[in-house]
């Protein structure tokens, strides 16, 4: 070190001390979803052009169908009212600042991850609300059973980051290393 230059615990030599931090890989699988969301919402809307082709089958129990949600998770609160629809983009806009904190304070490197994957996640669908007024939808998986088809919902690859971010989250919670253990 040259004169005058104190060695500082909280200094970095060179390079972002976001990405140095125990926050790196939370970050990391926050941008990587939403870079895949965006990307893949893209190419479906205006490369494949999925919108005039309908319904295409992809697998006998998965099929690719646009879909736009005006609502919430699984098409809850369906309104395309604009005052609901800033009112769910603050609510958004709160919940991804809470899971920032949370994944600030986070010790396990699972949970750090998992709110990574939620924050990417809902940023994805949030940007779809901003750019088209719904989310855009596309993953439809079905079976047949007895000659009745059953479908799930329409989502997209954002909804399972989500799910899966709150997966890993339960996880941690309740059988990660940091977990209490019964006696």
């Amino acid at each position: 070190m040259g004169p005058g230059v104190r060695r500082d615990d909280n200094f970095t030599c060179g390079g972002d001390p976001a990405m140095t931090s125990p926050l790196r890989p939370g970050i990391i699988a926050a941008v990587a979803t939403l870079l895949v969301d965006q990307a893949s919402k893209l190419w479906l809307l205006y490369v494949f052009d999925l919108g005039h082709r309908g319904r295409v089958q992809i697998t006998p129990f998965f099929d690719l169908e646009l879909a736009w949600n005006i609502g919430i998770s699984f098409g809850w609160l369906q309104n395309d009212n604009q005052i609901v629809q800033f009112g769910l983009m603050a609510v958004k806009a709160l919940a991804v600042a809470a899971l920032a904190i949370w994944m600030a304070r986070s010790r396990s490197l699972l949970a750090i991850i998992a709110l990574g994957l939620i924050i990417g996640g809902a940023i994805g669908n949030a940007i779809d609300r901003l750019a088209y007024g719904a989310v855009v939808d596309f993953a439809l998986f079905h079976v047949v059973i007895g000659g009745n088809p059953y479908y799930w919902y329409v989502f997209n690859l954002a909804d399972s980051a989500i799910v899966a971010g709150v997966f890993a989250l339960l996880y941690d919670s309740f059988l990660g290393v940091g977990a209490a253990k019964a006696p």
